[in-house]
């Protein structure tokens, strides 16, 4: 069997995908509307990112934004920052999500843990809605109000969110396997006015209950007025809330749901960076360049239509929350899951697939290396048939894992390994239903995206790594942090470094056609004698190697002193790290990347530290090491297994002597 390479071709889209695709609907219509004809892809991308202007009057128009004035200028001002979008439009989020609304099939399907998958259809999504609407002015929820939410990713906190934006106040959520700490440096920050939670929530087969941390929530959040609880593991009620049940069942007859028409630059949502130190920065995205850039993902970038069932596994304290629900702009229905992926099986997610129809699986690399080391061929077991798309995001997809999901999914499918990230809220690099798919690579830059590769002098480079910068505005670009009133916080986050371009954070390669290779975290890159890897390259090498479930490196650095590169590798349960397997990951990395990338020294943990976003603390744990105290290395709030960051507290008083 010939081993799999990286830029191997994989896919091709068949003459059937490509007349259907929602990319060619758009560029005949752009033929027939605007007499602009455009004979590939890379064509059209090349005019969205020069006419900027034209080409996002063209989404307005080609995906029927729903607006009560749309005004005469598509981009007024295209300085970088503090573009000018739509600077007249006046329109809701949510109102475009319900001008999807149809009889025909359901707004989205639920499943948690322990129950059936449930159907919620479009008139239920309205009615609840419209009764919470009702009941969020009742509690003086108005414009520029904020609503937090402590929720799982249940249909509830959809309505909530819908509610909430149609008002005009703006939604912020975070999922409630966060700490109290970890909320309140988030919550805090933005002075909410209501606060909507749950009082627990299950995962892995096991309660969790929030009671006492919504309790430290109500205390620790000053501006709350109110709170709204959901009863997911008792019904009996707490003090000083209202229960969601009594809420949504006191009114007999339901009223209509309005939608505040607001400008384009205001404000939806906040999202968080990861906060790896200090408080994460709070990220405000606005109505209007939201609803653009997630008509344009799903509809073009995924393909979504429809029919389709979109999922993605996720938390409401990511993201791709927020990018599931506008897929729903698409007319798709979603899919939502709330709880482990892998309980009681590892297969449970691939089961949901089977049960619920679902045409669009969005996952994780992480999950597909689960998968992979437990041996599980989910074709074997489950019909995935309709399945024509699978997303994946979070990290950067290995070549093995593209290999692994066409051997044991289906062979004809569009494989989207996708990168973007909270500060855009989408994916800016990702899927082409037009263009084959290669081993290890992602097959391109969004449409509107202007993304390249730069060299240190800031020049757009191919076939070299370079910084990720994107050298044009895009919509759904941060219109502020909150609390920051002069943009200093906003400037030195993406400007700092290329004044004329946004810096991203990410090491990227393109190629001639066009693909693309994320290599990690520019900040955290190893660079070993004047060689420069990413991490990603090293982890993909590592974590090829049957036994290893996961991996952490990090170079030291240390003055009048060799730099000093530690691995630490998870081992599969019963492995433990003997000389046979140093030897195995020593020779794989000589061989397949680069005999200066060789470890110094590998150690066996029990866990690698992740944010609550799911991103490893490389450059944290690099300065803990470097003997950096811990409080100022790392925002132990913010992470998802504070407890692991021992290990290397103690490694580095070992280090040190």
């Amino acid at each position: 069997m010939i081993e799999l390479q990286q830029g191997d071709l994989l896919w091709q889209p068949s003459a059937e995908t490509v007349e259907n695709a929602n990319l060619t609907r758009f560029m005949r219509w752009l033929a027939a509307e605007k007499d602009l004809h455009f004979g590939s892809y890379d064509a059209l991308w090349q005019w969205s990112v020069t006419e900027l202007g034209a080409f996002w009057q063209a989404i307005w128009d080609f995906c029927e934004v729903k607006a009560s004035r749309q005004g005469a200028f598509a981009l007024a001002n295209a300085q970088m920052p503090g573009a000018v979008w739509f600077p007249e439009a006046r329109l809701n989020y949510a109102e475009n999500i319900f001008a999807q609304m149809t009889n025909s099939r359901p707004a989205f399907l639920c499943e948690d843990e322990d129950g059936p998958l449930v159907e919620w259809r479009w008139a239920e999504v309205y009615r609840q809605t419209a009764v919470l609407q009702h009941h969020l002015k009742q509690l003086g929820i108005g414009q520029g109000d904020r609503v937090v939410a402590y929720l799982p990713n249940i249909p509830e906190a959809i309505i909530a969110c819908l509610a909430t934006v149609s008002l005009g106040a703006i939604w912020s959520s975070a999922s409630p396997d966060f700490g109290s700490k970890a909320v309140l440096d988030r919550f805090a920050q933005i002075e909410p006015k209501l606060l909507i939670a749950v009082d627990g929530y299950r995962y892995n087969g096991r309660p969790f209950d929030r009671r006492d941390i919504v309790n430290q929530l109500q205390a620790g959040l000053p501006t709350l007025e109110n709170s709204i609880v959901i009863p997911l593991l008792d019904d009996t009620p707490l003090p000083n809330t209202f229960a969601w049940p009594d809420l949504l069942n006191s009114v007999d007859e339901p009223p209509e749901l309005t939608f505040a028409q607001l400008p384009f630059d205001y404000p939806l949502w906040i999202l968080y960076s990861s906060g790896t130190t200090g408080l994460p920065k709070p990220i405000v995205h606005g109505h209007g360049g939201n609803l653009l850039e997630h008509k344009k993902a799903v509809i073009f970038h995924n393909d979504l239509r429809p029919g389709d069932r979109f999922f993605w596994y996720t938390s409401t304290g990511w993201m791709m929350w927020n990018y599931q629900l506008g897929a729903l702009l698409s007319g798709s229905s979603i899919i939502l899951y709330n709880g482990s992926p892998s309980y009681p099986m590892l297969d449970r997610l691939w089961a949901l697939a089977e049960r619920s129809g679902m045409t669009y699986f969005g996952l994780s690399p992480a999950f597909v290396a689960a998968c992979m080391n437990a041996g599980i061929q989910p074709n074997q077991q489950h019909d995935l048939s309709k399945l024509r798309g699978i997303g994946s995001t979070g990290a950067p997809l290995p070549v093995a894992a593209f290999e692994w999901l066409y051997q044991y999914v289906h062979d004809d499918f569009a494989l989207e390994s996708l990168s973007g990230g909270t500060d855009l809220c989408t994916a800016f690099v990702g899927g082409c239903r037009i263009k084959p798919v290669y081993a290890g690579e992602i097959q391109g830059a969004s449409l509107g995206a202007k993304v390249q590769a730069w060299n240190g002098s800031g020049e757009p480079v191919v076939g070299e790594v370079g910084e990720l910068v994107i050298a044009a505005p895009m919509p759904s670009m941060p219109i502020r942090f909150w609390n920051d009133p002069d943009g200093a916080r906003y400037q030195a986050s993406y400007f700092e470094t290329f004044p004329s371009a946004w810096r991203h954070g990410d090491w990227i390669q393109f190629n001639e056609r066009g693909g693309c290779v994320i290599y990690g975290r520019s900040d955290a890159t190893i660079n070993r004698k004047g060689i420069r890897m990413g991490t990603s390259e090293i982890y993909a090498c590592v974590e090829a190697i049957a036994g290893v479930l996961d991996s952490l490196v990090v170079d030291l650095e240390l003055l009048d002193r060799d730099s000093f590169m530690p691995l630490f590798v998870i081992l599969a349960e019963g492995r433990t790290l003997d000389d046979n397997l140093r030897q195995q990951i020593e020779q794989a990395l000589r061989t397949q990347l680069s005999p200066r990338h060789v470890p110094d020294a590998i150690y066996q943990v029990q866990e690698i530290p992740y944010t609550l976003s799911s991103k490893k603390l490389e450059i944290p744990v690099r300065r803990i090491l470097l003997g950096h105290p811990v409080e100022k290395a790392a925002n132990l709030g913010a992470m998802r297994n504070p407890e692991s960051i021992n290990f290397f507290v103690e490694l580095a008083q070992t280090l040190s002597q």
